[in-house]
């Protein structure tokens, strides 16, 4: 059985790498981790201003040969493979079982102005929104509606924080992502290229079944999502056409970020998918 290329958790590479960690270290370098055997799948596919997205990848042995094919597609992709002891991986990794690899991903996001300029049919805002777990499973759950972008503002949390990645569960490759937008500059431009801008807010004077019965949601939509614990300011709440809700049907107190999220954005796209059929989740 083949050595490990790194032995030592000391070595530079490992040290470069493990620096990932800490959201200075990323913006400076202009790269960021992505763990486990998905997210490095997709990282391996994916290219970012004509560039390999992957560029270094660690794994162990064992990962190596279960996950051979992502293996090969690092290599494929000119990403640099080392072989590494697991106290290597568990030095690098941020979660507490690491699976055996860990990739290092250039920065993949797109400026928000290409982002208007595919003229999006439907988009997230995400407008200061702090825990990395809500914004990683709210562009997991844009991606899962089909929606063109996902959009975070200078307020909000780095998407490239480790538990956002693992949160997206690999989707944070799939669509167009931009950062670092104030959200007045996001909502102006948006509603001046025919979008319409939905805050979603437990306390809405519009309810969102009502919004779906009157036919109002099939139209270019972007919903702005606040933040986990008091939702969107009054400031940010008056930029947008319609403040909704999403309705409590039972004795539930209200729902959590990223289930709001998911019932807005999938509410969007049966409505604008409705002339042609809704998509079945599992393709049949």
């Amino acid at each position: 059985m083949p050595t490990p290329e790194l032995i030592s958790p000391r070595s530079p590479r490992v040290t470069a790498a493990r620096r990932l960690a800490k959201r200075n270290f990323r913006g400076k370098e202009r790269l960021f981790l992505a763990e486990g055997p998905q997210a490095v799948r997709e990282a391996a596919g994916h290219l970012a201003g004509g560039e390999a997205t992957l560029v270094e990848l660690f794994a162990t042995l064992e990962a190596a040969d279960r996950y051979a094919d992502i293996v090969g597609a690092a290599r494929d992709a000119g990403a640099r493979v080392h072989l590494a002891s697991e106290q290597v991986i568990a030095d690098i990794s941020t979660t507490v079982t690491p699976q055996g690899l860990v990739g290092v991903c250039r920065f993949l996001d797109t400026p928000f102005d290409e982002v208007l300029k595919a003229r999006p049919r439907l988009v997230a805002l995400l407008a200061n929104v702090r825990d990395p777990g809500n914004a990683g499973t709210v562009l997991r759950c844009a991606d899962a509606a089909g929606a063109e972008a996902v959009v975070l503002t200078d307020a909000s949390v780095d998407v490239y924080n480790p538990k956002a990645v693992r949160a997206s569960v690999g989707s944070l490759f799939h669509l167009p992502v931009a950062v670092g937008v104030p959200v007045e500059h996001a909502v102006e431009e948006l509603r001046a290229a025919g979008v319409r801008v939905l805050a979603a807010d437990g306390a809405g004077d519009r309810d969102l079944d009502d919004e779906l019965d009157q036919g109002t949601m099939g139209g270019p939509t972007a919903w702005v999502f606040g933040n986990e614990a008091w939702g969107l300011p009054e400031e940010t709440r008056a930029l947008t056409d319609a403040v909704v809700r999403v309705p409590i049907h039972g004795k539930a107190e209200s729902l959590n970020l990223a289930t709001a999220a998911a019932v807005c954005l999938y509410a969007s796209a049966r409505a604008q998918r409705a002339a042609g059929g809704c998509r079945s989740v599992t393709g049949n």
